[in-house]
């Protein structure tokens, strides 16, 4: 039966546009259906920004452009160098020879889908001109405030291999993703279906089909505030994250942010699998994409390779879920 929600969108509506969306997304970046749904979950909530970590040549910048045609947004991408200034991001006041007078030059922030490439090589001053974009969708300029296009979503990437040359994100920056995610190596058989649609495509350029729209998309993110979550569930994600900041090998635990992030995503995966609660698998499924990039590890453990993701598994997997009668 369909649920009918906010705007006239409906919970299955919104699970057959994340199908197609997610199918016409596929004919560009073969394979990785899972991510594709953790990334269309992210961007059905209010503040979606993600970040994703992985080596060169994955193909995070293809999959960027790849959604931004499908969803039919405005779409810029920033190359980020330890040479760029903030300006260069918000844009400023230039002079118009013409008219003689000072006029606002709109930076590349005010767009849609904002796709910020590889930006731990640009200094941290520079970085965080993106704070008040991801948080209050607006930007100040000598003073005067702008509103950006709704919905904005920032799409960062960065390189975990390489030191040189990169600067940390400020953790204020980082608790703005509302999930860092990783591509990883595809498997044979999707390697082999990068080439063969490469070679039967004969050129670089792929065209993408336009499913929806920002207005639809906006209408979408709405009717999920809709999905009922059950006051246990709620209690079970507190628990979570409380259980981060009491971990022997944890010095700052997750922050209140990431219970909300958890909270939104956990109702957006549910209304992408057609469904209008929350179940605890939903919570489950975010765990690590939203609070592994958001504890602070003892010092001794900086240098250990994905110990933050083991240490939120091992949370969730001492944590007790809500069970509930029929």
């Amino acid at each position: 039966m369909t649920k009918i929600l906010s705007k006239g969108i409906s919970i299955e509506e919104i699970s057959i546009f994340c199908e197609k969306i997610i199918r016409e997304v596929s004919k560009a970046f073969v394979g990785k259906t899972d991510t594709h749904k953790l990334i269309m979950t992210a961007f059905l909530c209010q503040g979606g920004h993600i970040l994703l970590e992985d080596f060169p040549g994955f193909g995070k910048t293809l999959l960027a452009s790849s959604f931004s045609q499908v969803l039919g947004m405005d779409y810029k991408r920033i190359q980020f160098t330890p040479d760029l200034l903030p300006e260069d991001i918000t844009g400023g006041y230039v002079f118009d020879n013409n008219k003689r007078k000072f006029a606002i030059r709109k930076g590349p922030v005010f767009t849609n889908i904002l796709l910020a490439d590889e930006i731990d090589r640009a200094s941290s001053k520079t970085q965080s001109a993106l704070l008040e974009a991801m948080q209050e969708h607006q930007v100040t300029l000598e003073g005067e405030t702008m509103s950006l296009p709704d919905p904005f979503i920032v799409f960062a990437t960065q390189n975990p291999v390489e030191d040189e040359g990169s600067f940390s994100l400020p953790e204020a920056q980082l608790d703005r993703f509302i999930v860092k995610l990783s591509l990883e190596y595809p498997n044979p058989y999707e390697e082999n279906e990068i080439l063969r649609k490469r070679t039967e495509r004969k050129k670089v350029d792929i065209i993408l089909e336009k499913v929806i729209n920002p207005d639809i998309l906006t209408a979408m993110r709405m009717a999920v505030e809709d999905v009922f979550i059950d006051p246990d569930i709620m209690n079970y994600i507190i628990k979570l994250v409380n259980k981060s900041r009491k971990n022997s090998n944890v010095v700052v635990g997750a922050s209140s942010r990431r219970s909300l992030a958890l909270l939104k995503l956990s109702r957006a995966w549910a209304a992408v699998h057609n469904r209008n609660y929350v179940t605890p698998d939903d919570v489950k499924q975010f765990c690590q994409p939203a609070l592994a990039h958001r504890i602070i590890l003892e010092p001794g453990l900086w240098d250990v390779p994905g110990t933050d993701r083991k240490i939120v598994m091992e949370i969730g997997m001492g944590m007790s879920v809500p069970v509930f009668k029929r």
